[in-house]
């Protein structure tokens, strides 16, 4: 039974989605106005898990995520760059989507720019108006009026009693001092240039006014959910500092036009640190994945392939509510640790060649289905139990720790081997970390000099010198080569 801390209930509340046939999920996207950093990955990364976890457990799932391409930063930072907000972020959102893509993270089925929500935004916008939860200021900007909002701050745990109504923001972002009155369409200014739209809206007179300017950032992921999910979804999530105001803001835009639940389930992540302190730029710790590919693919001559399956892990080897420390130095070890999965599946590999010519009984054991079942259900209950990623790796090295045992002690079946590489891939559904390349049906032949140094090697350990056969293996792992033994056979390969 799957159960996760909810955010809006501040419990592990047991998963039951509104409808059983889908699961309807949201998560909000990146703003397209630079490379998207390492803390942004680290929230993909998750919620990709989330995603999996879900499809793995049999769930139904519908996936929606906007794209952040007008706001404040975006125009300003195209204007800086000189180059029109359209060309400026498309530029942005193609870097994020490969470097999510290079990430192994799910595409969200449902990805839109807000830009194309304006028909979607303005709608909401002239509900609230009608209703009064919205009013048209001096300026012709538009605000939301939380004294409307009975709930407000109820979903970020702050007492707003003190508001005063003449309070407003037109700031995207503020902290809980600053809490007021927040935008939802914003007036234009000469400094914005060509960036706006013109909308109808209606005044207190009932009458309709034609306003210039563009949308402020809460009101776009209201709009995004309204147009593929209608009033209500499952789960809604990002990182823990948009709580407040965005989400509280978010739910408070929604349920005045809808009348509804918003979401039934939030889940939030922790922060990223890095080498132990808050990741910012005025602290020199401040990475996007391409910082990254330059240090290691670059500088250290790192393969592109396990340096992603690290990154990966790396970000989700965590309690995701907890903050989750980054470093290079606990990168390498990760590398390491892939290492170790990458010679196990080389190992099951050759074994599985060279058993598939001898006429075993091929029944799977008692003690070999136990073992299965196990794990699996082991394996099921640490993601049931609020994504325990961490908890769940544990069983996956477990159950490595026995495959590997057993090639060593141990005869294996064909299809024992077989159910193996099955529960290796069970175990990927979620995860993603793991290569199977190294499964592939092909044998890089083995130099001649290196078969008749493994002959003699053989044979020094049939003669019981094992002086001489330490010393051939040693030459042969200096040329690049590794010998595997086992209890009836052993081999040599490639390192």
């Amino acid at each position: 039974m799957l159960k996760f801390y909810n955010t809006k209930t501040r419990e592990e509340d047991i998963f039951k989605p509104l409808k059983q046939d889908e699961v309807k999920i949201y998560f909000c996207g990146p703003t397209v106005y630079n490379y998207a950093h390492i803390w942004n990955l680290r929230t993909y990364v998750f919620e990709d898990v989330v995603i999996r976890t879900l499809k793995f457990l049999w769930y139904n799932v519908k996936t929606t995520m906007n794209i952040t391409d007008v706001d404040d930063k975006t125009i300003k930072s195209s204007i800086l760059s000189w180059e029109t907000l359209k060309n400026f972020t498309q530029k942005y959102t193609e870097i994020f989507l490969k470097d999510i893509e290079k990430l192994w993270i799910t595409k969200a089925d449902n990805i839109v720019p807000v830009t194309e929500l304006i028909p979607e935004i303005v709608r909401m916008i002239n509900t609230m108006l009608k209703r009064w939860f919205a009013y048209i200021w001096d300026d012709n900007s538009i605000y939301y009026n939380i004294k409307k909002y009975s709930k407000y701050g109820k979903f970020a745990n702050i007492d707003f009693s003190w508001q005063k109504e003449s309070v407003r923001i037109d700031n995207d972002e503020y902290d809980k001092e600053n809490a007021s009155d927040f935008v939802l369409w914003k007036a234009w200014k000469e400094e914005d240039w060509a960036n706006f739209w013109e909308e109808k809206f209606l005044s207190k007179d009932e009458e309709f006014l034609t306003i210039k300017w563009r949308p402020g950032w809460h009101i776009e992921c209201s709009a995004c959910n309204m147009k593929y999910f209608w009033a209500q979804i499952d789960i809604h999530m990002w990182w823990v500092d948009l709580i407040f105001p965005h989400h509280q803001n978010e739910i408070a835009q929604s349920e005045s036009c809808t009348r509804k639940e918003f979401s039934k389930y939030w889940l939030h992540t922790g922060h990223l640190m890095v080498d132990g302190k808050k990741m910012s730029k005025s602290s020199n710790n401040f990475h996007t994945l391409k910082d990254l590919e330059d240090k290691f693919l670059k500088d250290w001559k790192i393969d592109a392939k396990i340096l992603y399956r690290a990154i990966r892990y790396s970000f989700a080897n965590g309690k995701y509510r907890d903050s989750v420390d980054f470093s290079f130095s606990k990168l390498d070890q990760i590398f390491n640790t892939l290492k170790s999965i990458d010679e196990t599946l080389k190992n099951i590999s050759i074994y599985k060649k060279s058993i598939e010519n001898k006429n075993w009984k091929n029944t799977i054991s008692f003690e070999f289905r136990e073992q299965l079942q196990d794990t699996i259900q082991e394996y099921v209950e640490k993601l049931e139990d609020d994504f325990n990623i961490p908890e769940a790796l544990a069983v996956f090295f477990e159950f490595q720790k026995f495959v590997n045992i057993w090639l060593r002690e141990k005869t294996f079946n064909s299809l024992e081997i077989i159910s193996i590489i099955d529960m290796y891939k069970t175990f990927d559904q979620v995860l993603w970390v793991i290569d199977f390349s190294f499964l592939e049906d092909k044998i890089e032949e083995i130099p001649s000099e290196i078969l008749e140094l493994f002959d003699s090697r053989n044979q020094a350990k049939k003669n019981k010198d094992f002086e001489l056969a330490d010393k051939l293996r040693l030459e042969i792992e200096n040329l690049g080569y590794s010998i595997v033994d086992n209890r009836d056979w052993s081999f040599v390969n490639k390192n």
